[in-house]
């Protein structure tokens, strides 16, 4: 209990990775969350600024900024809840993979027709003479 030596627990990188992904999440949603309760102060805000200060009371200014902050929630909500469900951590691991093996492909082209263009084996005549 009050040894100095450390306990290093290992975390598997499978285990790791859940976390990670866990912790993305909790971040999403209450990011989301907090958006939902400032589009309610704010909502509340805007109707106060024109009712009661009267600011720009002949026209309903408010109700136009409420909709587009509204439209932007609902864009918020999707994201979180719709687009992680099909973009998550598996569809993020599946797009590295692919774009590791183009990256490899590419390599290996650029490789082949470097050694097509350039044999080692005129570069070693050369270098004997």
């Amino acid at each position: 209990m009050f040894s100095k030596q450390k306990k290093n627990a290992k975390i598997d990188p499978e285990q790791h990775e859940l976390l990670e992904y866990a912790q993305k999440r909790v971040r999403q949603k209450k990011s989301l969350f907090i958006h939902f309760v400032l589009f309610l102060i704010g909502s509340v805000f805007l109707v106060l600024i024109n009712k009661i200060l009267k600011y720009g009371e002949q026209y309903d200014w408010f109700a136009w900024a409420i909709i587009f902050w509204g439209f932007l929630f609902v864009v918020h909500l999707f994201n979180v809840f719709v687009t992680q469900k099909f973009m998550g951590a598996a569809w993020e691991r599946k797009e590295r993979e692919k774009l590791v093996r183009k990256q490899r492909e590419k390599i290996a082209s650029i490789q082949k027709e470097i050694e097509t263009e350039f044999p080692l084996s005129n570069v070693n005549k050369k270098k004997d003479l």
